[in-house]
């Protein structure tokens, strides 16, 4: 199969020219494209997130994906290594028409396979690196890591929370949801969510 892929960054910009291009291509190589991707998101924007993400998941061995130029798959060099890379690993192909690169199975690719790869590996561990560095610094200077005391947690900041010894008190005593939520001036699905998610009762009757 021969997917065209377009993308645009805004509804303002026309899909048209790169459509153009790999008319232009295919009709050069005797080809025809089986499938049009098309679609409106910045390069920025995670490509699982994006209707590439959704092609990519469904290409295999011998499967072409031709678009106008690289930087259509993503603005960012490791979002676009780590595409190069599931594209190749699926036998799935990539050529570009401006850039000129066919990406596949040949010796070529694979070393700028393992180029992108040994670069997205060492920029990960200076990341790291950078992370538990800052962390060591923090902590030799005093500053207290995680959440700072005081600051109040998803339960105590829940709206129920100051009424929890009450709707206790009151589910022991066999009142039920119904009233206890109109007690509290909240909804009964409220109520029921706080229950189950912080009292942690299995009972969820009226």
């Amino acid at each position: 199969m021969r997917y065209g892929y377009i993308r645009v960054s805004s509804d303002k910009q026309t899909v048209e020219n790169q459509r153009f291009e790999i008319n232009q291509f295919c009709q050069q190589e005797g080809w025809t494209i089986d499938g049009w991707i098309e679609e409106t998101a910045s390069g920025t924007r995670m490509y699982t997130k994006r209707r590439l993400g959704k092609l990519l998941r469904q290409v295999g061995e011998g499967d072409i994906i031709i678009c106008s130029e690289l930087s259509r798959l993503g603005r960012n060099l490791y979002m676009i290594m780590e595409i190069l890379s599931h594209c190749m690993n699926r036998g799935c192909k990539v050529w570009t028409i401006k850039d000129g690169y066919r990406l596949g199975d040949d010796i070529q690719s694979k070393v700028l396979a393992f180029a992108f790869g040994l670069s997205a590996e060492i920029e990960r561990n200076l990341i790291s690196q950078r992370t538990k560095e800052a962390l060591a610094r923090l902590k030799a200077e005093g500053k207290q890591l995680g959440r700072p005391k005081g600051k109040k947690t998803r339960r105590e900041a829940h709206l129920l929370y100051r009424h929890e010894t009450y709707i206790r008190h009151a589910l022991a005593k066999g009142q039920s949801k119904r009233a206890i939520a109109h007690r509290l001036h909240c909804s009964r699905n409220t109520l029921i969510h706080y229950i189950q998610t912080y009292i942690n009762t299995e009972d969820t009757g009226p």
